[in-house]
């Protein structure tokens, strides 16, 4: 790739989650250091206003996009940070600008529905001009598809054997749900409304795998007990984006956990009579809600009075006192069994989601094309344990081994 002025341009800076990523990279990275970088929006009066609420120095350069016309700005860069969505309204063309020109992508998707459409889309492009293309690069879905990526790893290591079956259980999550995610969900579900044959796609495990279906996986929708992990269990109401996207890390890897690989995803909540009511009582809620979410009177109840407007979101405080704790068990073929937990410091979907994108957006500027080439890639497949280990390093999450 040619000299271009930026290593790192970051759109959407002015929005909260923008805000924090900009905030991260400015305390790691600093200005006038080896890492070129800035800030992009619509809005340069408010890009500036953030400048000085930052306290950045005046020579982070301002650059001025829409994301409706980002060929301009994406040609600068050598890696572009986008926070701004729901990106099935607002994402295409910065997508495809980018698989065009070469440049690496990473954004906070969490709608397959997009996904799966993007997929085929930009996949000949960016083989073509040599972009990575992340998307999912916040807690959806990062942690879960590097949890099982160094799960798996470590089976090898350890068993001689990857896990034919995984499941991912979250033990602890403590913190506000993004706006986001919130948006981006309500999106979706108005997309499925106006084309009913989506939900399909939304539902399918394999719908970001295309050419590849494997075997019958388990959906989480009820109330269960986990034989491995010896506790009940509910339904996640991320299960449909990550367990999307660990498939597709396995079939980008070439099925080294095989074609025949399994992975269910699903909320711990506890042993006994205890753990089974609580799993009754979230199973009973996310039917609620889903069937709420289909009702278009309710999404705009929502979209009007509970999505936190431009700008808002939970304060420092209280992104520092939230936490996060997955576990994942695998087991072979021959039935061996090995645990893994992933742990992060920070509220979720805010605190430790504005170090996830950018650790992987400064990981994807250490990558060599030949052994990561242009494509559409997960995090898990394009970076693996290089991103794991350094956000272990650097963004406050853990990865372990866990004796049962």
């Amino acid at each position: 790739m040619q000299q271009r002025p930026f290593d790192l341009v970051l759109f959407g800076a002015s929005g909260f989650t923008g805000r924090l990523v900009a905030e991260y990279l400015l305390q790691t990275q600093g200005t006038g250091g080896p890492l070129r970088w800035a800030l992009a929006g619509r809005n340069l009066d408010k890009l500036g206003a953030l400048k000085r609420e930052l306290g950045a120095p005046e020579s982070l350069p301002l650059l001025r996009a829409d994301a409706a016309d980002p060929a301009a700005l994406v040609a600068q860069a050598r890696v572009v940070i986008t926070t701004v969505g729901p990106y099935q309204l607002h994402g295409e063309a910065l997508a495809r600008a980018c698989a065009e020109a070469g440049t690496d992508y990473v954004d906070l998707c969490g709608e397959p529905v997009w996904m799966a459409r993007m997929i085929p889309l930009l996949q000949p492009l960016a083989a073509r001009s040599g972009a990575r293309i992340v998307f999912s690069c916040g807690f959806d879905s990062i942690p879960f598809d590097l949890g099982v990526v160094f799960l798996q790893e470590a089976a090898q290591a350890r068993l001689g054997a990857t896990c034919t079956e995984v499941h991912g259980l979250v033990r602890v999550i403590k913190g506000t749900a993004s706006g986001g995610t919130l948006a981006s969900g309500l999106a979706t579900f108005k997309a499925i409304a106006n084309e009913p044959r989506l939900a399909q796609v939304q539902a399918d495990p394999f719908a970001l795998t295309p050419g590849f279906r494997g075997p019958e996986q388990d959906t989480g929708e009820r109330a269960a007990f986990d034989d491995w992990a010896q506790g009940w269990t509910g339904p996640f109401v991320m299960a449909q984006i990550n367990t999307k996207n660990v498939h597709r890390s396995n079939a980008l890897r070439g099925h080294p956990w095989g074609t025949d690989f399994r992975y269910s995803e699903r909320l711990w909540t506890g042993p006994g009579s205890a753990g089974e009511k609580r799993a009754r009582r979230v199973a009973r809620q996310s039917r609620l809600e889903n069937a709420l979410l289909g009702f278009a009177p309710t999404r705009e109840l929502l979209r009007r009075f509970v999505l936190a407007k431009p700008g808002e979101g939970p304060n420092a405080q209280q992104r520092e006192r939230g936490r996060y704790e997955l576990l994942f068990v695998g087991k072979t073929a021959q039935g061996q069994v090995l645990r893994a937990v992933v742990k992060g410091d920070r509220d979720p979907g805010y605190g430790s989601t504005c170090k996830l994108i950018s650790e992987a957006a400064l990981c994807l500027l250490e990558l060599d094309h030949a052994q990561t080439p242009g494509g559409v890639w997960t995090a898990g497949a394009a970076m693996g344990l290089k991103l794991q280990r350094r956000l272990q390093e650097r963004a406050g999450l853990t990865f372990a081994l866990e004796a049962a």
